[in-house]
């Protein structure tokens, strides 16, 4: 091996082919000293030009190694994902990546290790993805390049199975790009690939097909069955993903053509039980029908037009429903291991592992799906929408319509699906019994999980055929409703389809079947049977109630509770733990709706909560149990605060619970989530509590903790709600945890609109405490003044304005003047002066020069209100504040350019609270007597007039509207701690205390007799108002 070194300045151990080698094989070795120095040699030269490149000299040398070798293609895939792209930090030299790229499928060619040979098509494809088609423009030009001279040679079948899976990788990778450009360039090289390709696979699979017909299954049959195998994988991709209207174009349709035929004819060459194939044969047989039946659904569903519109569509069709058909006489009679093919993975997916037949079968229904996507539901199914795609839209519906999904066929399809396909497999009750939570977790299943299995899948067809086919299937449906739902009826196994059938169609069904009669008649029968095969039936019940009861009004559910209180119990026998589980999930559905009423549900809570909680603990899937958990913390949302008798059991239930969970963090999650709804229903019988969840909340809400990212959210939600449910003896260990929010107060926290909530709920809980720690904190609550969102600075400002309050009613001007100097200390007051200044010059001019302020118009107003707040209290204090924060331009010069300000905002003030309480703040700057506010005496008047006329809209009323006479007037029903705090602040609110006019009337007074009486008033200052604002005002009758 050449060696060569790439020296860096200053580094004690240089980067070079040998000193890089020798980190690899430490790295790669089994002693874990080794292993750890290595690593970090190798993270230390991973942003070192030359790193990768000599990455890749090591693993093109087939001498070393293998281990070592391994690690190369890894760190360098690894590394291209990191520093490939131009924008990256420490990215890849142009001159770099061009040596990387030269090397890369000639040695992935020539691998001999397929694991090797596959990591490094995994990172051509990477590079693919980045450079194709501006910088490496010849990429896949290049590769088929390389398949052809494979193919012409005609005498290495390792380079062309390497060769092969270089451009499986590649093309995988570049149809799942989003880039428009890429996307056109590979359907441009579509062709090429599928002309090199298609006749590869139709020589190869015309070579194993004809040894396999005549029994030759011997080693080239298994060369040529392998080789054409990884074709139709590469094929397949590029089927899909290289045209958008395959049914125009010709080589397509070619290729199309060919797939089906050999797709039939190797469906009869395996089905025939005379032909006997040795070794993996028949598995690889079996692996190209589930690739070809993977590209009918893939073109199904991508390209729907163009599928119904190539000539074989039709046929290819019932041939699927043929298989399925077939598949379902046997399903319900078949475990999973019968004919169970055991070929391991094939590099896509586990689906091998699945039997043909059913494979086939569900790719079949997937079809149908599609197909009904098409006819039904064109808008999200068809991409394009010029003359000649609505044409052809146009011409696939009628097509299928006409052709396969016909009336006919929509009503012999339900009839198979409910009779054959809902049915319970033997394997299904032996998982049942032997593995009942995975079992239950597996058939609740989420969304995709139809795209795995065929009942799941049968269930959704069956859902857009009755969807689809109202008018025609509702009669029959119901015909076998009415059979199977009789008392004669015996077999379990039939009701249980027929039932699933009902309880899927419920939205369809729910004005044409007359429920309660059959809750009452045949389902309380039903589900205390004590026979063997119930429990499937019990299981179903709980189902289908869960289905009807949020589509159907006026049920009886007090009969619906007493079969869900009798299918939690599990000292039935037929309760077994499937049952128990499906009945503790669907729980919820019987509790949401809106007609729940918990006074009817309250003589089973008692048994149903204590079955749920029991239930939960038997678990251990982690799945289930978070499902169940969900379930509670419903149950306990819906009754509120009839929850109480049983607090005790449910939060000595959960601390166990949260051990367990571990690592396990949406239970966590969850876990929060319930105290958080059972602390809202208990209110200040909670208090108890705190003991058990002050712990949980100051863990969770830890920085450090390292749970913090996954639990902070939902424990800030149960901080906030425990606050709001504390009483005013705040409890000292909750006091001591506000320091823990001082870290969340940074603009970019996801969770800083929460934590500053919690710190206004601190306000009202504790004002004291808070006062005297604020300090630390208000240097932070500055910074999210400027820049910060509206919302965010409108809550740190109603803060402060809370403190202003507290520390006035708590020590009077003095605590007062003290929090404004802290305020000072912290730049908060000169944020404040500074934007509103800001603003004041933006007003003064015009123009496409004029000066812009980054202050919009609530946060002015709220800006405006904070001042106000001092103003009322201490108008002297406000002037010494503004001094402080502008010294620079004096008491007198400040209150000059803020009035002029503040009197022309007052037009933008709508919230009448916060325009009341600015018109006392300036109605008390009158104490002064200062001329900078009496010569804004005809602004004052403007205001007066204004804001009285519209506190007094009724002349009968004696005070103005926002004086509130009667406190205990406005308590709530069920009035939380907080909301009572609140309240009482509220009716102490100078806002909410003072009438108005009289307050206006008395400072007019004052001022009088301080200017030196009426005559004197008349002729300083009355003289300066217009006739016309000194009329409107004097007929209020203030002066």
């Amino acid at each position: 091996m050449t060696h060569f070194a790439i020296e860096v300045a200053g580094e004690a151990n240089p980067l070079s082919v040998q000193t890089l080698y020798q980190a690899l094989s430490a790295a790669s070795s089994t002693d874990p000293q080794q292993i750890k120095t290595g690593a970090q040699q190798l993270h230390n030269w991973e942003k070192r030009s030359g790193f990768y490149s000599s990455l890749q000299s090591i693993f093109i040398d087939t001498s070393l190694p293998v281990e070592v070798r391994h690690l190369c293609v890894i760190q360098l895939k690894n590394g291209i994902d990191k520093y490939w792209r131009k924008t990256a930090t420490n990215s890849i030299p142009k001159s770099e990546k061009e040596q990387i790229r030269s090397r890369c499928i000639e040695s992935g060619i020539k691998e001999p290790n397929p694991r090797l040979a596959l990591q490094n098509a995994l990172m051509i494809a990477k590079i693919v993805r980045y450079e194709y088609p501006v910088e490496w423009p010849d990429a896949i030009s290049s590769i088929v390049s390389n398949l052809r001279s494979v193919l012409q040679s005609n005498s290495n079948s390792l380079e062309l199975t390497r060769t092969l899976l270089i451009l499986l990788e590649v093309i995988k990778e570049l149809s799942t790009a989003r880039i428009q450009r890429t996307r056109v360039s590979l359907q441009a090289a579509a062709s090429e690939v599928l002309q090199v390709l298609g006749s590869l696979y139709h020589d190869k699979a015309r070579t194993w097909l004809t040894f396999l017909a005549r029994g030759d299954d011997g080693e080239a049959a298994v060369r040529s069955i392998e080789q054409s195998l990884l074709a139709l994988r590469v094929l397949r991709r590029i089927l899909v993903a290289g045209w958008d209207f395959p049914n125009r174009s010709s080589q397509f349709q070619d290729i199309w053509t060919l797939l089906n035929d050999h797709f039939r004819e190797t469906l009869a060459l395996i089905s025939n039980t005379a032909l006997r194939f040795h070794g993996n044969v028949r598995q690889l047989a079996e692996k190209h029908l589930r690739q070809i039946a993977k590209l009918h659904v893939n073109i199904a569903r991508d390209h729907p037009a163009g599928f119904s519109l190539m000539q074989s569509s039709i046929p290819l069709l019932s041939a699927y429903w043929s298989l399925v058909d077939q598949f379902g006489e046997t399903f319900g009679s078949r475990t999973t291991d019968d004919d169970l093919t055991m070929d391991g993975r094939d590099g896509e997916s586990d689906d091998s592992r699945m039997p043909l037949i059913e494979f086939l079968s569900l790719k079949g229904l997937q079809l149908v799906r599609a197909c009904l996507r098409i006819m039904f539901n064109p808008a999200r199914t068809f991409k394009y929408q010029n003359d000649e795609d609505k044409a052809e839209k146009t011409q696939s519906r009628d097509l299928l319509k006409s052709g396969f999904l016909t009336e006919a066929f929509a009503q012999t399809a339900m009839q198979t699906l409910v009779t054959r396909f809902f049915v319970l497999r033997p394997d299904d009750i032996r998982d049942w019994n032997e593995q009942p939570e995975e079992w239950e977790q597996k058939e609740t299943g989420d969304a995709d999980f139809a795209d795995f299995s065929v009942r799941p899948c049968a269930e959704k067809l069956f859902l857009d055929l009755i969807l689809n086919y109202k008018m025609q299937l509702i009669h029959p449906l119901m015909s076998v409703f009415g059979h199977v739902a009789s008392a004669q009826t015996q077999d379990v196994f039939l009701k249980n389809s027929v039932y699933a059938a009902i309880g899927l169609a419920a939205p369809i069904l729910e004005d044409r079947i007359d429920f309660n009669p059959f809750l009452r008649g045949t389902l309380k029968h039903e589900v205390q049977i004590q026979e063997p095969g119930y429990n499937v039936l019990r299981r179903r019940i709980a189902i289908v109630l869960g289905q009807w009861l949020v589509v159907k009004n006026g049920l009886d559910r007090e009969l619906v509770y007493q079969i869900f209180q009798h299918l939690l119990n599990q000292d039935d026998q037929w309760n077994d733990l499937v049952v128990r589980i499906t009945a503790g999930r669907q729980l919820k559905e019987i509790i949401l709706p809106f007609e729940f009423d918990k006074m009817t549900f309250k003589p089973y809570s008692a048994t149903i909560l204590t079955r749920l909680m029991t239930l939960i603990e038997e678990v251990e899937l982690s799945e289930t149990k978070f499902a169940l958990l969900g379930t509670l913390s419903v149950v306990i949302q819906s009754i509120g605060e009839e929850i109480s008798p049983f607090a005790d059991k449910i939060v000595a239930f959960l601390p166990p619970l949260w051990d367990q969970a571990g690592k396990e963090f949406l239970t966590k999650q969850l876990i929060l989530g319930i105290l958080s709804t059972l602390i809202s229903a208990l209110k200040g019988e909670s208090q108890k509590y705190y003991h058990l969840i002050i712990p949980l909340i100051d863990n969770s809400v830890n920085v450090q903790s390292q749970s913090y990212e996954q639990l902070v959210e939902d424990a800030l939600g149960l901080w906030e709600v425990t606050l709001q449910q504390t009483s005013s003896n705040a409890v000292p260990q909750l006091i001591a945890l506000a320091p823990r929010l001082f870290p969340m107060l940074e603009a970019g926290s996801e969770v800083l609109p929460t934590a500053l909530h919690i710190m206004e709920t601190y306000v009202y809980l504790a004002p004291r405490e808070m006062l005297q720690s604020i300090g630390p904190l208000l240097p932070s609550l500055t910074s999210l003044l400027k820049g910060a969102r509206r919302e965010v600075t409108g809550t740190v400002l109603s803060i402060v304005e809370l403190l202003m309050r507290s520390a006035l009613d708590i020590g009077g001007d003095e605590a007062l003047r003290i929090l404004t100097l802290e305020l000072l200390q912290a730049h908060f007051l000169q944020t404040i002066v500074t934007g509103l200044h800001g603003a004041y010059e933006s007003h003064q001019t015009t123009g496409p020069n004029r000066s812009r302020t980054w202050l919009d118009v609530l946060v002015e107003t709220d800006y405006l209100s904070l001042l106000s707040r001092l103003a009322l209290s201490s108008p002297g204090l406000l002037l010494d504040a503004l001094a402080a924060a502008m010294p620079q331009q004096g008491k007198e010069g400040s209150m000059g350019w803020i009035l002029t300000e503040w009197f022309r905002h007052l037009d933008n003030i709508s919230h009448p609270e916060k325009k009341k309480l600015n018109c006392l703040a300036l109605t008390a700057l009158l104490k002064t007597n200062e001329p900078w506010i009496l010569i804004h005496l005809q602004d004052l008047m403007t205001i007066w007039t204004e804001v009285i006329v519209e506190l007094y809209d009724d002349k009968e009323v004696t005070s103005d509207c926002l004086v509130y006479l009667k406190p205990d007037a406005m308590q709530g029903e069920r009035e939380t701690a907080e909301e009572e705090r609140q309240r009482k602040l509220m009716f102490g609110d100078p806002v909410h205390r003072l009438d108005l006019k009289a307050f206006v009337r008395e400072h007019v007074r004052q001022t009088i007799e301080a200017v030196g009486g009426k005559a004197a008033f008349q002729a300083q200052w009355i003289v300066n108002v217009d006739q016309e604002v000194l009329q409107e005002f004097g007929k209020l009758g203030v002066m």
